[in-house]
């Protein structure tokens, strides 16, 4: 019998890790929301709450970092990619276990600096871009910067790891049939696009940490202007990171309401899948080349301008096609409040919402309006619509899709659905009006303002209370459905593409809740050539596929028992 301590901190389970990453991510989730009240408490009239100014832009910050670092990343990427990737591609585990249970380890330790550096000396008051000269040792003297900049090294490090565990794990452990990556379900293509972006970006933030760990105690000058640096080279490496960042954020995302719209709908994949698929590696291979859309007014020349803004609307192509594709999947489906799976609200609020932010991203990628708006509240809005409402609506919603499949037990859906409706209606009317705000001229990162703001202010911090509220009844529902224990009596899983080809996640053809370990005998890929009982293994498929003999039709997926009743007869190998 394994005890407690060697279940959790020595486990090489990939549901056990994600289980801890999900736990993490949840923690870091209402600390950031806390911080955040705090900042709507001292913005809700004008006047100073917080007697010490450097105190508001330290609990800024912190809630940048929180919810990117430790809420986001941690729960979308590192919980449910941990849970689904083994069990989308019906394998045991992930390719390589142990270093799984590092990963996991470097980002609770990334997470211990972090708040170590939130509460000693007064706090971080440079911003989450750090940006120098705020961040060097002339302004920032002390412990906060060093040790948030040891955090991120650590963060970046259980990324890489983690990323490079997933590629490996979906080019080399994968069934036969899924080197196609056509038949992969659309969460594995989504974390597939992720893991390419943290593998390429986060290194070039390391790299910008470490040259401002070199000025700040080695007497470097890289950007220091008077010892020939230049400060625009951290805008240059953060931002090259940066960016990608938020592809890294709501990919995921992407592909968790990808699989509720799917099922919600009834109908067996997304709507376009190949052109999903392919729109997803296109949005993370053009993530790369836009980085400089957030630099327009630090003096770049008027063709870089014109670039980066072209290349920024390019983005919207392959970003509408995923939403276009998205309302075809919707279209036909029967929704009402009585009979639609509460994450069916989630995924419909993360299109809504989403294309939202996207048209007003679409605005600040030209150049001459975003000098105009660049640190005003509208940039504000603009990013909280996609990743307030973007990726942490896909996790809402991917939580209670898939909660019975954890759990094995039913939530209230009333108290799902007040949920839903009570974030839904906080977030806009914290995030809308800072259009406005944005628009009359009020800058971002200020603690006071003038009193025509005052009303729209006003109303941010009613939807900011609402969104507080809404935080306790989620703790509620869950707190309610482990209290009464109310069991999962059946499972009604409409057939999803990913089982249909035989990979699926398990929830049609699972126990529930799921067990600590799963696929424990590997299910065997097999392919009859037309009218004939021979088998076609991996490279035999590939040289049919090249040469136009293989048929799709013809393919058969079997355990010993075979997947669909079908015993296979080994002799016939």
């Amino acid at each position: 019998m394994k005890t407690w301590s060697h279940r959790w901190l020595k486990s090489v389970n990939h549901k056990d890790i994600g289980t801890i990453y999900l736990y993490m991510g949840l923690w870091s989730g209402v600390f950031g929301l806390s911080l955040s009240h705090c900042m709507r408490i001292e913005l809700s009239h004008p006047g100073e709450w917080l007697q010490v100014g450097y105190m508001y832009h330290s609990i800024m910050t912190m809630h940048a970092f929180m919810m990117i670092f430790f809420f986001v990343m941690p729960t979308s990427i590192g919980g449910l990619g941990n849970w689904f990737i083994p069990l989308m591609i019906k394998i045991k585990d992930l390719s390589m276990p142990r270093l799984n249970n590092l990963s996991v380890w470097l980002a609770l330790g990334s997470l211990f600096l972090m708040c170590m550096a939130f509460l000693s000396s007064g706090g971080l008051g440079c911003g989450w871009t750090m940006y120098p000269p705020l961040s060097n040792s002339e302004f920032m003297d002390g412990l906060p910067i060093d040790l948030a900049v040891f955090s991120l090294h650590m963060a970046g490090m259980s990324s890489i790891a983690g990323s490079i565990n997933f590629l490996v794990t979906i080019f080399n452990m994968r069934m036969g049939a899924l080197f196609f990556m056509s038949l992969n379900p659309m969460l594995i293509w989504t974390l597939f696009g992720t893991s390419i972006l943290l593998v390429t970006s986060v290194p070039v933030l390391a790299a910008g940490l470490t040259l401002l760990l070199l000025d700040r105690h080695f007497s470097t000058s890289f950007y220091y202007p008077e010892g020939g640096g230049d400060p625009i080279l951290w805008q240059h490496l953060f931002w090259f990171f940066g960016h990608p960042e938020v592809y890294i954020l709501i990919l995921p995302a992407f592909g968790v309401i990808s699989h509720i719209l799917c099922r919600s709908s009834a109908k067996l994949h997304v709507f376009g899948k190949i052109g999903m698929s392919w729109a997803s590696m296109g949005i993370a291979w053009m993530g790369f080349l836009v980085w400089g859309h957030h630099m327009f007014v630090a003096g770049l020349d008027i063709d870089t301008r014109a670039y980066f803004t072209a290349a920024t609307l390019m983005i919207a192509v392959p970003t509408g096609v995923k939403v276009f594709n998205w309302l075809a999947t919707i279209f036909g489906g029967v929704y009402s409040l009585k009979h639609s799976h509460p994450s069916t609200f989630w995924a419909i609020g993360v299109v809504l919402l989403f294309t939202i932010g996207g048209l007003t991203g679409v605005i600040l990628a030209n150049a001459a309006l975003s000098t105009l708006l660049h640190d005003s509240y509208y940039v504000v809005a603009h990013f909280h619509y996609v990743l307030s409402m973007g990726a942490v609506f896909a996790i809402f919603g991917g939580f209670w899709f898939w909660f019975p499949f954890w759990t094995g037990m039913v939530p209230r859906k009333d108290l799902v659905l007040t949920h839903f409706m009570l974030t839904f209606i906080g977030v806009n009317f914290t995030f809308f009006p800072m259009h406005w705000m944005g628009l009359t001229g009020m800058p971002r990162r200020y603690q006071d303002y003038p009193d025509i703001h005052s009303v729209w202010q006003a109303i941010s911090t009613t939807g900011g209370f609402c969104s507080y509220l809404a935080m306790g009844l989620f703790i509620s529902a869950i707190w309610e459905v482990y209290l009464v224990q109310r069991p999962l009596l059946f499972a009604f899983f409409v057939r999803s593409e990913s089982e249909y080809y035989g990979t699926g996640a398990g929830e049609g053809n699972t126990v529930l809740p799921c067990g600590s370990h799963t696929n424990g005998e590997l299910p065997k890929f097999v392919c009859y050539k037309h009218k004939e009982k021979k088998p076609y293994y991996v490279s035999v498929i590939i040289w049919r596929f090249l040469s136009k003999e293989w048929k799709p039709q013809n393919i058969k997926f079997a355990s010993p028992l075979g997947l669909f009743g079908e015993r296979v007869d080994e002799s016939e190998e």
